[in-house]
């Protein structure tokens, strides 16, 4: 008690300073009230604007592992270094992007799914969604930045008609309550003449964003047919490379699905942002900025738990197009191959193909319907009930309390403060919870942006030679593997000639280790061989859609060799265009060529009756259907007529014609200085080349002249043989038959023993 007396009186003068100082800043607070109000304000929308960026900016970590990543990237194709050197840089670039991958999925890796690289809103998306913004948004003066312009113009003047409306609903209520029936009319005039502005800006909003969505979508897509229609990309993704399985996927649907996402995305980030910042400045003045400061701190720790209890709806966006797309190429599949699954009667076991890839994408769409459950349950409670109930406290601050600066008056003018307080306080929490949504539509905005940028990526590395193909097991040997890491060299030349050049296919096979030979214009050479022992390949190194992995080749460019494969390949378009493939009519005409050369050319080919027939050059049809397999492959030798190519690839191009049309076809190939590589096992081609170069399947080769008399005399001697040994059995048998028959007719007259033969003697005597 002694000590509690001597510490009183400090105890009080403690008090009264506390008093003191709390008076003191009480009175310089109501003197400074507009100025701390303004910095308060000014400090909100700070924050606000501020940690909205901070939720939808990364980390900066990744960008500097991706910028170290392309660095060593750039050194390891510099060519100032030596091959181990650049190996030891890719192998360092390969760790540092997988510590970047690692770091990206740091501790978010769902358990047990492990399904690849997570999609989410990170510096790699940032990074992808820049490179994509350059290609649909090329320029500020260009017609998407016009659009996006006006687009951002009548989003202001949606959040300026609200705030008016908001004021004005509020005196409205205020006429109403006090029963001043010319106001309450006024201001219902007022009302229905706001109408006309305001649902004009709504709709102006949609059809803007409609239209920058379908301008994205152009742009994009307009890139993509650039790139993949260019350099055989299409054949190089589909055969070369495994990455992408699906490109017409990608192609039609989700680019489309990005393009609106994107013009979603800034309707939805741009304009409740502005409208949070108006609709709260205009809170603050009305209810105190100190109030709607607290009552946001309590809104952005809910929406805080609110985002980290968000799933990862990027991934599971990403992943849903990607099993569409199996489940479209399943279907893709059938239809391609549909006469051979027909002929196997494989029906059956295709309807589970497909149902397996239809249901995996129906699983996984339950499994996101099923998690938005509880999501949706727990975002509602948060953003509509809970909000909403901290948005009925603030606008019963007025009432409650008297704020410096804001009228209290009588019930009339409170029931307008909060008419007017509670409708921009509803606008202002939907705007934030557009905010909080829009992290959601981002992320699955990311999983879109991953696909298209894949697909970007991918086409980019295979037009530089970059492939990723899933390898056969022998590709495993050290001595394969060495052949698959080299590069040979591809030189213009008037003639064609391998110089030590290995057969690769894309899997990996090491088909024939090396070749060399040399073919001149006007020199025609005959492949012959097993079947996979890459003849094929042969052809596709020479028209430039394989790699050549060592040696090295000179060819004339692509444009001068010519394919005519057992199947041709008609267009849609007329019965010209199938002559003329793949020019246009524009291009004949622009090569002096006209429809009486074109059907000169088709009466060599004793197929001239087909124009009449059809009913004319432009008469349209499914020509796959139409034509025989003669008339295709007829049609095909016209069109290499019509192109007159240096080299011509034929590949059993002769199948399905008469031997008279087939020497028609070869003799006239060669009056116009066709040099033809042929592909065929029948004889009767033999005495149109001179050159022969002949796989055993065993990863040797010969090539050599071709003599087609003697060849074909020996073709008949061996015929002959073959003839000929085919009865060395009968013969065999015959003989045995005749050697049994002599062993028992020996035996039957040799005597079996003495006594017999003496008995034999005396009834003879």
């Amino acid at each position: 008690m002694a000590v509690q007396s001597r510490l009183q009186p400090t105890i009080d003068a403690v008090k009264v300073n506390a008093l003191n100082y709390g008076a003191r800043a009480f009175v310089g607070y109501r003197q400074n009230h507009a100025l701390i109000q303004r910095i308060l304000q000014i400090g909100y929308i700070t924050f606000v604007v501020g940690s909205t960026w901070r939720g939808l900016n990364p980390k900066k970590k990744k960008k500097a592992k991706q910028a170290t990543s392309e660095e060593l990237q750039k050194s390891a194709d510099s060519g100032e270094k030596t091959e181990a050197e650049k190996k030891r840089i890719l192998e360092a670039q390969q760790a540092a992007q997988q510590a970047a991958e690692e770091a990206g999925k740091g501790g978010r890796r769902r358990k047990g799914k492990g399904r690849g690289p997570k999609v989410e809103v990170d510096a790699v998306f940032f990074e992808r969604l820049r490179r994509l913004l350059k290609i649909v948004i090329p320029g500020a003066k260009s017609k998407e930045a016009m659009l996006i312009i006006a687009h951002s113009f009548f989003l202001v003047m949606r959040t300026i008609i609200s705030l008016y409306v908001a004021e004005l609903d509020g005196r409205i209520v205020s006429s109403l309550v006090r029963s001043k029936t010319r106001e309450f009319l006024k201001g219902i005039a007022l009302w229905m003449a706001i109408a006309i502005p305001a649902t004009y800006t709504n709709s102006l909003i949609d059809f803007l964003q409609s239209k920058i969505a379908l301008a994205y979508r152009s742009r994009l897509t307009q890139r993509v047919h650039d790139e993949y229609l260019s350099d055989a990309t299409y054949y190089s993704l589909g055969n070369l490379d495994d990455r992408i399985r699906n490109a017409d996927q990608l192609i039609a649907v989700d680019i489309a699905k990005f393009a609106t996402s994107l013009a979603e995305c800034y309707s939805n980030i741009s304009k409740p942002i502005l409208d949070v910042c108006l609709y709260n400045y205009q809170l603050s003045r009305n209810v105190g900025a100190e109030a709607l400061i607290l009552i946001t701190v309590l809104v952005q720790g809910s929406a805080g738990l609110l985002r980290a209890l968000t799933p990862p709806f990027g991934q599971y966006a990403a992943e849903e197009q990607k099993l569409e797309g199996e489940y479209r190429w399943a279907h893709s599949r059938l239809i391609e191959n549909s006469e051979e699954v027909a002929l196997y009667r494989g029906q059956k076991l295709e309807k589970n193909v497909i149902e397996r890839a239809y249901f995996s994408l129906i699983k996984h769409v339950n499994r996101i319907y099923r998690i938005r459950i509880g999501h949706g349950m727990v975002e509602e409670g948060i953003v509509k009930w809970l909000w909403g109930s901290l948005g009925l406290v603030v606008c019963a601050i007025p009432v409650f309390v008297k704020i410096p600066g804001v009228k209290g008056g009588d019930l009339g003018s409170r029931t307008e403060a909060f008419v007017t307080n509670r409708r921009l306080l509803l606008s202002s929490s939907d705007a934030f919870g557009r905010v909080m949504y829009s992290y959601k539509e981002l992320a699955e905005l990311a999983g879109y942006t991953a696909r298209v940028s894949d697909l970007l990526d991918t086409m980019e590395a295979v037009k530089q030679g970059r492939y990723e193909k899933k390898l056969v097991s022998s590709a495993g040997t050290e001595e394969n593997a060495a052949v698959l890491r080299g590069r040979g060299n591809v030189v213009e030349s008037p003639d064609v000639e391998f110089i030590d050049v290995p057969i690769v296919s894309p899997n990996g096979d090491v088909l024939v280790r090396k070749m060399s030979f040399k073919i001149t214009g006007g020199q025609h050479l005959l492949i012959v061989g097993p079947n996979g022992c890459g003849k094929s390949s042969l052809f596709r190194i020479l028209g430039g859609l394989w790699p050549v992995y060592g040696g090295t080749v000179r060819k004339p460019k692509a444009s001068e060799f010519f394919y005519l494969p057992q199947r041709p390949y008609t267009s849609l378009g007329t019965l010209r265009d199938q002559v003329i493939y793949p020019h246009t009519v524009s291009e004949m005409r622009a090569r002096g060529k006209t429809d009486e050369e074109l059907l000169d050319i088709l009466k060599i080919l004793q197929i001239d009756h087909i124009v009449e027939r059809e009913g004319g050059w432009d008469a349209q049809r499914e020509w796959r259907d139409s034509l025989s397999g003669g008339d295709k492959q007829r049609i095909a030798m016209a069109r290499l007529f019509y192109h007159k190519p240096r080299y011509a690839i034929l590949d059993e191009c002769t199948s399905a014609v008469t031997l008279e049309v087939e020497k028609v076809m070869y003799d006239y190939a060669t009056e116009l200085g066709i040099s033809m590589l042929t592909v065929s096992h029948r004889p009767s081609l033999w005495r149109y080349h001179q050159f022969v170069l002949q796989f055993d399947g065993q990863g040797n080769y010969v090539f050599t002249k071709l003599d087609a008399e003697k060849r074909l005399a020996l073709q008949e001697e061996k015929q002959n043989l073959e003839q000929k040994l085919l009865s060395v059995p009968k013969w065999q048998e015959r003989l045995d038959m005749l050697l049994n028959a002599e062993k028992e007719r020996k035996e039957i007259s040799r005597p079996s023993s003495p006594v017999a033969g003496f008995s034999a003697s005396n009834k003879q005597a």
